[in-house]
């Protein structure tokens, strides 16, 4: 039966499985496995009947023995279920033991909020011992709980410390105080809502978050750089035997299920819990909306498309994707060598399923990504585990998919992303989809804000009236480019009518001879120079022709450098506007 399941117990090298079985027909009396009970389990492991070692091999024994049904199977605790009432009044150990075992919260929720109600239990019994009972508590008491979390230091409250030793004494986050104090307004509001006590505050109110808390909980989608990601890519893709972690007993997984689990992690963008929840079959493949099997040989791995059935998550229900063909490959390589599990119940459904990452009889933890798979990579790829963001986890791959998802080349709308990724709503789907900065930046530059505000114009530059002195006396040597004349003001850039010259005396048409006369000098410089425009000036040039003509309708009365208004001047009214030519970085051409 364990061979079959995966494990290497009762290999020829191997005598741990029969010196165990050995050791338990001896102590229960009986050579019949029949007679290995329950409750005979449970008493060789509260007493530590088996020599060393041999506890190690029970938990396996007796999995195999229930699965031939003569007991039940051994219950695998975690660190939440295995939390202890030590320094917890009685009291509130026993309503909130009589919670756990009521409310309907699923399997890992339901852990995290009873090890926070055992800690504000401790609490209770240090600093409030007359709040014992759920009863006694008031709104004096939830002011005094949510000052107490919001000063509350890593370490305080709790029994072991090994795992965080070098966090002791440090602040909260406040993630984690926003934790500490839902838990105990959803206690209160279950056990209220559910007449078990009588409704003496409002717990929604009385134990609500405060705003100087909630301020700092916000999506700070935490995406790994490029060349880092590349580099983890690098390193899943090319992933050997050599690479998998071992045990005592030699790979504590088979580098196929290590294969497939990391391009999972890589290439599916999905929470690790979710991936460690995949069913058997999960993978499908399509040729023109067609379903293929997946080691056809007649369609080119390019022309399939792999889909990847998600199960129930916890924004929404099971869906389909679509994923790199890559990582359907490598499910498909596992499943072909996947020893026969027997089916498991899915705590977030309560259906009995045959799990895809399955071994030993035993799903692959959710943890199993942060604590085995990324060092693995990070080893492989010679990259370090923390980054200027921050330890480098499972969930930072989703949003590093998301976001190079939404800054493609081709990239993928905010709506599909949504369905892609699996959510309910736009929202939460822009707390993964950063805007990388490369996107950013050419979105800045296509909106042309520096050109919309500036624009230059040529500017010719008499260098013999500068040269000779002739520009101290006050002839002209500055002469602006308007398209259809010149304009000699000195301060060009002031005149409210240089967008829609007025004709002015500064003004000198081309079809001049004095204006073909300065076109035939040979020392003249060619120069652009940038103005800055108004917002009506703005929206004469981008705007159109009413926008031009409303411009010169405001200037109709304005003095131009000469002196006269445009309409003692007579202008016209198609009054030609100032030809722009784009900004121009470098030097100016000479002419």
């Amino acid at each position: 039966m364990l061979t079959g399941w995966g494990y290497q117990y009762g290999q020829d090298h191997d005598k741990s499985v029969p010196s165990v079985m050995s050791q338990l027909f001896l102590l229960n009396r009986s050579p019949h496995s029949s007679d290995l009970t329950t409750s005979f389990f449970d008493r060789v492991r509260h007493e530590d009947l088996l020599t060393d070692g041999g506890t190690r091999v029970l938990f396996a024994v007796q999995r195999a023995v229930a699965a031939l049904g003569h007991c039940e199977a051994p219950a695998l605790r975690s660190g939440a279920e295995r939390a202890g009432h030590a320094g917890v009044p009685p009291t509130w150990g026993e309503w909130v033991e009589r919670w756990t075992a009521t409310t309907t919260m699923t399997h890992r929720p339901r852990l995290h909020s009873r090890a926070a109600l055992l800690k504000a239990g401790r609490w209770v019994a240090d600093q409030q011992p007359e709040a014992a009972d759920p009863a006694a508590w008031t709104r004096q008491t939830c002011a005094a709980w949510i000052a107490a979390v919001d000063r509350m230091k890593i370490g305080d409250y709790v029994l072991r410390t090994s795992s965080f030793q070098e966090r002791l004494g440090q602040p909260l986050q406040a993630e984690s105080k926003a934790g500490l104090i839902r838990a105990v307004r959803v206690f209160f509001r279950d056990i209220q809502d559910w007449e078990w006590l009588p409704r003496r505050f409002d717990p929604q109110r009385a134990l609500a978050l405060p705003r100087s808390i909630n301020a700092l909980i916000g999506p700070r989608p935490r995406v790994i750089a490029d060349d880092v990601w590349a580099k983890l890519l690098w390193a899943g893709l090319n992933l050997e035997a050599h690479d998998v972690p071992r045990g005592k007993g030699g790979p504590t997984y088979p580098v196929e299920l290590v294969r497939a689990v990391t391009l999972t992690w890589l290439f599916s963008g999905q929470r690790s819990n979710e991936i460690a929840r995949l069913r058997l079959g999960c993978v499908r493949w399509q040729h023109d909306g067609d379903p293929v099997a997946g080691n056809s040989t007649q369609i080119l791995a390019r022309d399939a498309v792999c889909l990847l059935d998600v199960p129930a998550h916890k924004t929404g229900t099971a869906f389909t994707k679509p994923v790199d063909p890559l990582l359907g490959q490598a499910i498909n390589v596992w499943q072909a060598l996947r020893p026969s599990q027997p089916k498991r119940t899915d705590k977030r459904t309560g259906e009995q399923i045959d799990f895809l990452f399955s071994y030993r009889a035993r799903t692959v933890s959710s943890g199993y990504i942060n604590s085995t798979i990324i060092p693995m990579l990070c080893r492989k790829a010679g990259v370090p585990a923390v980054d200027a963001r921050g330890s480098i986890t499972s969930h930072r791959a989703r949003s590093t998919i998301a976001s190079q998802l939404y800054n493609a080349k081709e990239p993928m709308t905010l709506f599909e992303l949504q369905a892609w990724l699996g959510h309910r709503s736009p929202e939460s789907t822009q707390h993964y989809a950063k805007i990388s900065p490369n996107t950013l930046t050419k979105a800045y530059e296509d909106a042309g804000y520096f050109a919309r505000n500036v624009r230059t114009i040529e500017v010719l530059v008499d260098r013999d009236a500068v040269a000779s002195g002739a520009a101290a006396a006050g002839e002209p040597w500055q002469h602006y480019d308007l398209g259809h004349g010149y304009c000699t003001y000195t301060f060009f850039e002031q005149c409210q009518h240089r967008m829609a010259c007025a004709r002015c005396d500064f003004y000198t048409p081309k079809d001049s001879t004095r204006a073909q006369l300065l076109e035939a000098k040979g020392n003249l410089q060619k120069m652009a120079i940038s103005i800055p425009l108004t917002e009506d000036e703005q929206a004469a040039l981008t705007d159109g022709q009413n926008a031009i003509d409303e411009l010169l309708g405001r200037l109709a009365d304005t003095p131009t450098p000469a002196g006269p208004t445009p309409r003692q001047i007579t202008a016209p009214g198609t009054a030609q506007l100032l030809p722009i030519v784009g900004v121009r970085q470098g030097k100016a051409a000479q002419a």
